[in-house]
């Protein structure tokens, strides 16, 4: 067996470092993805504790918020309609990823047996008003907005039995939540359970306002 040239032998040690060095190379850049790998593991560990966190401070607001709803609504169709024994509960649905909340209005019968649907479709005009107008009071109050309600002839679907207990209670209402309500109408039973009331009329491109009480 003949042996090798010289140069081959150098080309095969050349060949030999090269390779080496790539392996070098390799095993430096496989520890490097090994540590990025883990931290990347880390970070998404973290990212699941904080998509956690953040779920639950929802689920919180979420839950306070209902709890608001309900009990406001609640108080006020019982003080208004003392006839009917109404409460209001909530249904809520996660739907991709999305949060869902029915309102759901629950009469009990004097059997005691209790029925229940969305005011809009089996408790009249009245009750759906009103639960309409205490649903704007709320978003003012949980969003921090300025604590004012402008109502133009937004009760007017309240049947004339309810109106003075709808006047007591957002008089009320607005001596308790320090709010302050405007309503434009032309019921005079409303008008007297205001605090300060006007009449307003037009004076040819004027309008005249004169203090009732």
């Amino acid at each position: 067996m003949r042996p090798l040239p010289r140069a081959a032998i150098a080309d095969l040690k050349n060949k030999a470092s090269r390779a080496e060095g790539y392996r070098a190379a390799v095993g430096t850049r496989l520890k490097q993805t090994e540590k990025e790998i883990k931290e990347l593991e880390a970070e998404e560990e973290l990212l699941d504790v904080v998509a956690a966190l953040f779920r639950t401070l929802i689920d919180n607001e979420v839950n306070e918020g209902i709890e608001a709803v309900e009990k406001l609504q609640t108080e006020g169709l019982q003080a208004i309609f003392e006839d009917m024994d109404l409460k209001v509960k909530s249904e809520v649905t996660v739907k991709r990823n999305k949060v869902s909340v029915d309102l759901v209005t629950v009469q009990k019968q004097p059997d005691g047996v209790e029925t229940e649907a969305p005011s809009t479709e089996a408790f009249g005009g009245s009750v759906t008003t009103v639960q309409s107008v205490l649903l704007r009071i709320i978003v003012i109050l949980r969003r921090g907005m300025r604590p004012l309600l402008l109502l133009d002839e937004s009760l007017v679907a309240v049947a004339e039995n309810y109106v003075p207990a709808v006047g007591r209670f957002l008089s009320r209402l607005c001596e308790r939540m320090g709010m302050d309500i405007l309503a434009i109408t032309h019921n005079a039973v409303l008008v007297e359970q205001a605090k300060t009331a006007y009449r307003i009329r037009k004076i040819g491109n004027t309008a005249q306002f004169t203090k009732i009480h």
